[in-house]
């Protein structure tokens, strides 16, 4: 009998190699952000006049508003900017070449000639990338809780994992967003840029709704602001926000399928 889940194993195995990197970057902004916390946070401290001097727009653009408290300092440093770069970047190297890259080296076309069905592929493959993804959003939760104490952030057990959920919704929001656009097109540039491309828009919308009450509308459509509207790793988990990151994610990955099944890839 075959081993189960022949293409998420060989997926998996063959990515061993640049998850280690990601993680390294991961780990290395939390070791290198977190514990300055000490020296500059608190409201009298160096980091709370700079932001003083800082245009009140830019304070908000950027999210820094509780910036001196240990949870917004570690949310805006790390959750909400490099943190969001690298898992977004990942996301999508991932999510693109999961099945639009495949496809244009000519590896897709021969894994379905060995009778794998197409759904096969998608569910797989997909749940490859969500794999790595949900270990990038747990070693960056781990590591928070082990630099808690060490940086003193005061953060609860509640809020590091509620942030942790919002971070790896927001991942795999651009990874599926780049599956489903690589299953349609079968190239690898399209499925790039839509999963970067939905999370800077994400960010944009969540920015620009930050500056007044008449603009606030537009987080409501922003995935970022999905996550981080109402920062959970001081208040929580915020349910309708998550519901909307997986629920459209789940969307997305019932795109791919069908994309997939439908389209002729011998082209």
């Amino acid at each position: 009998m075959s081993a189960p889940f022949p293409l998420l194993r060989r997926s998996l195995g063959d990515s061993w190699r640049s998850l280690i990197g990601w993680s390294a970057g991961i780990a290395a902004a939390l070791f290198l952000y977190l514990p300055l916390f000490p020296s500059l946070g608190g409201a009298g401290s160096q980091m709370a006049k700079l932001i003083n001097t800082l245009p009140p727009q830019l304070i908000k653009a950027l999210g820094y508003a509780q910036i001196t408290t240990g949870g917004g300092y570690t949310e805006s440093t790390f959750y909400g900017l490099i943190g969001f770069v690298l898992i977004v970047i990942a996301a999508t190297a991932w999510g693109s070449a999961a099945i639009a890259g495949d496809e244009e080296s000519g590896g897709l076309e021969l894994t379905l000639a060995h009778a794998v069905s197409r759904t096969r592929v998608a569910v797989e493959r997909g749940l490859s990338v969500l794999l790595r993804l949900a270990w990038l959003a747990l070693l960056s939760g781990l590591l928070v809780g082990a630099l808690n104490g060490p940086s003193a952030l005061g953060l609860g057990l509640p809020g590091i994992v509620a942030v942790s959920a919002a971070y790896l919704g927001l991942g795999t929001l651009s990874a599926t967003t780049a599956l489903a656009v690589g299953a349609s097109t079968g190239r690898r540039v399209y499925a790039t840029g839509a999963g970067a491309g939905i999370a800077i828009l994400g960010y944009v919308l969540n920015a620009i709704g930050n500056q007044q009450k008449s603009l606030e509308v537009l987080r409501a459509w922003s995935p970022y602001g999905w996550a981080y509207r109402h920062t959970p790793l001081v208040h929580g988990a915020d349910w309708a926000g998550l519901a909307l990151l997986y629920g459209t994610s789940a969307v997305l990955a019932v795109v791919t399928v069908i994309a997939l099944r439908r389209r002729d890839i011998a082209g």
